[in-house]
């Protein structure tokens, strides 16, 4: 059975948050499917969606688990991107948190450092 994932984030300043994210993922969206949403490809099937509502801007989650954690980590800060948070867990596992301009979370998530 095929699976496509869209994770939505909402924004007040659409226009002005898009380049942020393109920062953030290192990329422009792949569509835009009406006057208030991009979309982003994160990986095949996996989507997410920034879209225009004020009134829900800002209680956002989302974590990306990611097998090239510390490149995608290290290419996100050449691009200007800073973190707000990084976390290590008891188990090794290692977080880093980003917050756009409203104050959704985009967390990427990694496997323990060797």
């Amino acid at each position: 059975m095929a699976l496509d994932l869209f994770a939505e984030l909402s924004v007040s300043d659409y226009p002005g948050v898009l380049a942020w994210y393109e920062r953030l993922l290192g990329g422009p969206p792949v569509m835009y499917p009406n006057d208030i949403e991009a979309v982003f490809e994160l990986a095949e099937h996996r989507y997410l969606v920034v879209e225009h509502r004020p009134d829900h801007a800002g209680h956002g989650q989302v974590t990306i688990f990611a097998e090239d954690f510390d490149e995608r980590i290290e290419a996100i800060t050449g691009r200007g991107v800073e973190a707000s948070e990084r976390e290590t867990y008891d188990n090794g596992v290692r977080k880093v948190i980003y917050r756009d301009p409203d104050g959704n979370e985009i967390g990427f998530g990694g496997a323990p450092a060797e």
